[in-house]
Order: structure tokens, then C-alpha cells, then sequence
């Protein structure tokens, strides 16, 4: 310890004077001034003692200031509240704050919470520069009995208090025990076994491993406090290997405190930030990922189309669909009478007959959907001629109005992600449930990544949607996912409020989990229909990031290219301390021909971001289409600027054997590498 505050002392000493000075001098020149003697000593050390019951602590006290200053009993308690001892030792002033003995046992853990606490009120006023833990050598355990008192130590002091403690053993004169072979282990093995023993107690406790590595552990001093220890010619007390504790001990509490305030020392000074009176932090947030963040385009909750619904942010545009095709009878309609067939009838048709049954059946079910769809957007059309629900011939128009005015808003129940490949054991295909009227929802989160007969649930989602005074639509998400480490809650929330027929505006609120750290976002953000096809929309952001604030703000615009295509591009910016991130995103996205009822069938998307000088590049891209009717495929590639990607290909089918044969691609590839190992190798995709 003493070598380390010299070389500390060398490193301080040479950068502010541009020399480089050596131990050896440094040694000298202590020498020289202790043997001057020209001035005092102006140095002092506050130690603050704790430990369990009966350890010893007053005890120790005594002996550092060679007198009787803090009452001991062997019987009963000797300290009951925390008292200041001061004295000089050698010219040092030691200022020593005595505390009560603490508890070991669970049950006692709120009597330890209240001492502490007197003790963080007590030390307020000047804190302690040295810690001394004491606690007794021959207390032979191996288990972790002390563990809920260090722990409660740590929670209530903080774990910079073991920063800067001295593990203190007192009874430094025992005898060691016998050990495996029966034969009395040496002084020194017993001494390690039992600093190794508190030492990894304290590790654990503050939940560090850094702590439990030999190098950063806290230093061990024994101490003997019996009358009848041996004592050498200068009549001081020594230990069975012949030290000197009392003065090795404090030399340890003086090095401790010349090397806090050497360290202080030696960092540089930081030039002058005003953002620090703010409590602002100089660590830079993630940014990039904040802004990915930001820039995603968000859907605004809508009211059921008997409210209004109808909004700026409605992906149906009222205006395309013409009378013509509302009117008249439905293609539907004019089919003739098809008579659905069970799973036997189907098994005694021919190959021909099954693929014209099958593709009779898809197109009539195609049919369907579009004249449900012509029937909303005809009802659609009716309520916003209107403005209001019409009257019926049963009852009052008012009446009707309210009752229609006091439904529960509509939340489509989403479909639960199915894994990429049939399993029976998995219980997304063995339940099905109907669609719950309640607007409160609750999921299970599916870890598709999971083994096949793994349950693969990580967490629960819960999802509510609700008309607030029947005229603002809000939607709130809560997903929660826990595993043996680690648990995580995110909140997805947003109101929206409707201006006139074009243009819409949403709030909301987020907690995002960042690392070990929540975020919590406030968002704000405004769309428009500026034209019949193209759609714009302006936000702002702010996100809370432990002391770091993060404002930010973008810009996105939306063109429908026909009934196929949408081109949607953002851009935007964050900003925290120094630093400020700017990014942009544009995607091409094909539906379906039938749309807009057919899902988004390709994506082609691109994304640029810039933050502290460097410019990354992402092109990224999805594809999903269907083989036969049982099949599925989604295929999704990814690279950026540094030539680094991904591809993804995942594939459903409901037909077990077809599931067997996707064997034949790994096997394929075991055979290839086989027969061609350099090949392999030259062109792995790792």
C-alpha cells in the first residue's frame, strides 16, 4: 500500500513538474524532512468502525489511542449509539466514529437499517476517509451468514463504502485449527482462509466481480486486543508471526486516505461545463439507436368508423372508390351454389379434382372478402355524408346516437406468432379462442428462436384501446419479459385528436429499456394530407435518459404510387450535450394487387446516419410469398457500408412432410463441405 501512494505521488509529482522522479528519491526526501522536523504534521484521518456484536471494535478503538476511550463489557452491549472519539497518535490526529454492533441473522435486518441509517446522518457532517470492517478470526465459518448484514451495509451506505474499508480481524493471536489431515494448519494458511472468507462475502455482497479478483480485494490487518498479548522491547503488541499490528494498521489507514487524495489528484482537470450545474452528464447517450427510434413511422389510434374514425392517418382513401363500384350486385352474388367438402371427401378425390376444388375455394373466399370490404367502405361513405349515425325506424334518433356514441371502442384481435416450423407440442396450434368483446387484451410474448418442444413464452403483452370523453382514441401497450437475470418493461402509449378531415394529431408516451437503464420518451406528432396521395407528418421528441436529456425532432412524408406502391421517407435529428446524430430513411413497399385489403408484400428500404464524423449506410430488404397453399416464405437480407449482413429465410408449412424434407438443405451443405473443404471455408458465410 505504502508503494503504491509513492508511485502515485511519482506520477503527480512528474507530470506537474515535466521530471521524472524515481521511489528511491521520493524516499529520500521523506527521510530528510522527517529527520528536519521543521514543521507539524498537518494531516489527520476520520475512520468510521463497523462490525457485528461483540467483535471487538471498542476494544480496537483503545488500543490505536493506547487509553481507555470507549467503554467495553464483555457481557453486555458497550456501545448503543453512534459517538466521536478523537485523539492524537504520533502527531496524526485520528478522529474514530464508534457505531453499535450490527446483526447477523435475516430476521434482524431492520434493527441493522435503523443504526445505518444514524450512521449516514452522523457522517454527513465529515466523511469518513478510512472504513474499518471488524470482525473476529477464529469465527470459523465457510457458509454466507453474513451475507444479508453486507448487503444491508451496502444498500444503505452505498457500495463506495467498501472503496475505501479495511477488512480488520480482530483475536490476531489464535490458534489455528486442526485442518483436513488433522494436523494444525500454519498461522499463515489460516489467516488467508479466513480473510479469503470475508474478503468474497464483500464481493457478493455489492454484486461486483471485480471486487473478488486478488488485486482489488480489501486489504486485511489482524488486530490483538488482549491484555496478555506479547509485546516487543519498544512494548508494543505483535502477533504470532512477530508484527507490530498496531502500527501496520494504521499505516494502512494513512495510505488508504493519502492515496484517495493522490488519485484525486492525478486526473486532469476538466475544462468548465455549464451542463454540469444542470446535472447533466459528459457520457453521451446512444444516439444512433434513438433516432432509428424516432424516425419509425407510428399509425394514430382511430375511432371505429361509427365515431368518425375516419382520419388523416387512415390508410383508406375514401375518394378512390367511385359509386360504380359500389353499386350493383357483387361478383359474389352471382355465383352458383358451392358446397364445401370434408377432410374424407377431399382424401377421394383425384390430384385434379383436389387442385380445381382448392383453387374454386381460394377464389370464392377472395370474392368474399372483397364485398365485405365494399360493404364498409359503403358504410364508411354513408356516416361521413351524414356525420352522424342515422335514425332507425325502432327507436328514438337521439337514443340511437348516444348508444352508438357510448360503444366500447373496436381492437382487432392480432394473430399469435407461430414459430417458424409445425410442432405439435407447441400449444399455438392445439388452442384456438374466439375474439374476446372486452378491449383489453393479454398475450403471451413467443420467443420464436426457442427448441421445439421448449414452451418458448418470455413474457406477457398486454394491449388496451379506449375513447377518451368518446371523442379522443388512446391505445397503451405494456410488454413485460423476465428471465433468470434480467427483467424488462416497455409502455407504448398514445392519444390522438382529429382536426377537420385532413389532418391529425398524436401524444404519447414511452419507456424503452436502454442497457441497464430505462428511457422514458415524450413524443409529439402531426399528419396531413396535403394532397389526394401524399401524406405529411412532424414531430418532436424527448427522451430522459438517467441525468442526460435528448431532444429531437423529424420530418416524414408518405406518396401512394397507385394501388401497389407507397414510397415513405423521414429524416431527422437528436441532440444531447455536444453531440447531435442525423439520419434518414426511405422504403418502397409493394402490396398486393387487391389492395388495400392484401398485406404489404415487399420492402425495400434504405437508411443513412451520421454522428461524430462517421457516415453508416444500411440497405435492407423483405420479401414474403407463398408456395402452393400450404407454404410460406419470408426472406429478409440485410448489409451496410462496411460490407457486413445478414440473411434471413424462414419458412411455415403446414404439412409435416414437407417439413421433413427442409432436412435436405443442412445435409446438402455437410456433404458439400466434405467434399470440398477449402470451397467451404473460402465462401463461409461467417
Amino acid at each position: 500500500m505504502a508503494a503504491q501512494v509513492l508511485y502515485r505521488f511519482t506520477l503527480l509529482a512528474g507530470r506537474q513538474n515535466g521530471q521524472i522522479f524515481s521511489v528511491d528519491a521520493a524516499k529520500r526526501m521523506a527521510v530528510e524532512l522527517e529527520a528536519e522536523g521543521k514543521d507539524d504534521l498537518d494531516f489527520n484521518v476520520n475512520i468510521l468502525v463497523l462490525g457485528k456484536s461483540g467483535v471487538g471494535k471498542s476494544a480496537t478503538i483503545n488500543s490505536i489511542f493506547g487509553e481507555e476511550k470507549a467503554p467495553i463489557d464483555a457481557f453486555e452491549t458497550g456501545t448503543t449509539s453512534v459517538k466521536e472519539i478523537s485523539g492524537f497518535v504520533d502527531g496524526v490526529k485520528v478522529v474514530v466514529s464508534d457505531t453499535p454492533g450490527l446483526k447477523s441473522s435475516v430476521m434482524e435486518q431492520a434493527y441493522n437499517r435503523n443504526v445505518l441509517s444514524s450512521v449516514k446522518k452522523f457522517t454527513k457532517k465529515s466523511s469518513p476517509d478510512v472504513v474499518l470492517y471488524v470482525d473476529r478470526l477464529d469465527a470459523q465459518t465457510r457458509d454466507l451468514n453474513d451475507l444479508p448484514l453486507l448487503r444491508t451495509v451496502t444498500s444503505s451506505l452505498g457500495p463506495s463504502t467498501w472503496r475505501s474499508a479495511i477488512v480488520t480481524l480482530t483475536h490476531g493471536a489464535s490458534a489455528p485449527p486442526d485442518g483436513p489431515s488433522g494436523t494444525p494448519l500454519s498461522y499463515e494458511a489460516f489467516v488467508a482462509q479466513r480473510s479469503h472468507v470475508v474478503q468474497q462475502s464483500i464481493g457478493q455482497a455489492v454484486g461486483d466481480l471485480r471486487m473478488m479478483s486478488p488485486s482489488l480485494m480489501n486489504p486485511v490487518s489482524l488486530v490483538e486486543n488482549h491484555p496478555s498479548c506479547r509485546k516487543n522491547r519498544e512494548g508494543q503488541k505483535i502477533l504470532p508471526n512477530g508484527q507490530s499490528w498496531r502500527s501496520q494498521l494504521l499505516l494502512l489507514c494513512y495510505s488508504m486516505k493519502i492515496l484517495s487524495e493522490a488519485s484525486s489528484l492525478s486526473k486532469p482537470n476538466d475544462p468548465f461545463d455549464h451542463r454540469k450545474l444542470f446535472g447533466f452528464r459528459v457520457r453521451s447517450p446512444p444516439l444512433p439507436y434513438m433516432l432509428s427510434s424516432m424516425l419509425q413511422s407510428r399509425a394514430h389510434p382511430k375511432l371505429p368508423s361509427e365515431q368518425g374514425g375516419d382520419n388523416a392517418d387512415s390508410d383508406i382513401d375514401l375518394d378512390d372508390f367511385s359509386d360504380s363500384d359500389q353499386e350493383g350486385e357483387d361478383e359474389y352474388d352471382q355465383l352458383p351454389p358451392f358446397k364445401p367438402l370434408r377432410k374424407a371427401q377431399i382424401a377421394k378425390l383425384s390430384k385434379e379434382q383436389r387442385k380445381a376444388y382448392f383453387e374454386e375455394y381460394d377464389y370464392r373466399v377472395k370474392l368474399l372478402q372483397k364485398k365485405q370490404f365494399k360493404d364498409e367502405i359503403r358504410r364508411m361513405k354513408e356516416f361521413k355524408k351524414q356525420g352522424k349515425v342515422p335514425a332507425t325506424d325502432y327507436g328514438n334518433p337521439e337514443e340511437e346516437a348516444d348508444a352508438v356514441a357510448a360503444a366500447p371502442v373496436a381492437v382487432p384481435l392480432p394473430d399469435m406468432a407461430l414459430p417458424p416450423s409445425f410442432d405439435g407440442d407447441n400449444p399455438a396450434y392445439r388452442y384456438r379462442f374466439l375474439e374476446p368483446t372486452s378491449q383489453f387484451l393479454a398475450r403471451p410474448v413467443l420467443d420464436s428462436h426457442g427448441w421445439d418442444h421448449d414452451c418458448g413464452y418470455d413474457g406477457v403483452n398486454l394491449e388496451h384501446g379506449l375513447a377518451i370523453a368518446n371523442r379522443y382514441p388512446a391505445a397503451f401497450t405494456v410488454q413485460i419479459t423476465k428471465d433468470k437475470k434480467d427483467f424488462t418493461l416497455s409502455l407504448d402509449s398514445s392519444v390522438s385528436v382529429k382536426h377537420g378531415e385532413n389532418i391529425s394529431s398524436m401524444a404519447g408516451f414511452d419507456i424503452q429499456s436502454m442497457g441497464k437503464q430505462l428511457a422514458y420518451i415524450v413524443r409529439g406528432e402531426t399528419k396531413f394530407k396535403n394532397l389526394k396521395k401524399n401524406k405529411a407528418a412532424g414531430g418532436i421528441s424527448v427522451t430522459f435518459l438517467g441525468e442526460n436529456v435528448v431532444p429531437g425532432v423529424k420530418i416524414e412524408d408518405q406518396i401512394t404510387l397507385g394501388k401497389q406502391f407507397v414510397l415513405v421517407g423521414s429524416c431527422g435529428a437528436v441532440r444531447s450535450q455536444s453531440d447531435t446524430a442525423y439520419g434518414a430513411n426511405f422504403e418502397l413497399q409493394r402490396k398486393e394487387l387487391d389492395s388495400p385489403m392484401g398485406q404489404v408484400q415487399s420492402t425495400l428500404s434504405m437508411s443513412v446516419i451520421k454522428w461524430r464524423g462517421d457516415l453508416a449506410l444500411g440497405f435492407n430488404s423483405l420479401a414474403q410469398f407463398s408456395i402452393g397453399r400450404n407454404s410460406k416464405v419470408a426472406v429478409r437480407a440485410g448489409i451496410n457500408n462496411k460490407l457486413s449482413g445478414q440473411i434471413t429465410v424462414r419458412t411455415s408449412n403446414s404439412e409435416n412432410l414437407s417439413l421433413a424434407l427442409a432436412a435436405i438443405i443442412p445435409t446438402a451443405i455437410s456433404i458439400y463441405r466434405k467434399f470440398w473443404p477449402g470451397v467451404a471455408d473460402k465462401h463461409s458465410i461467417y
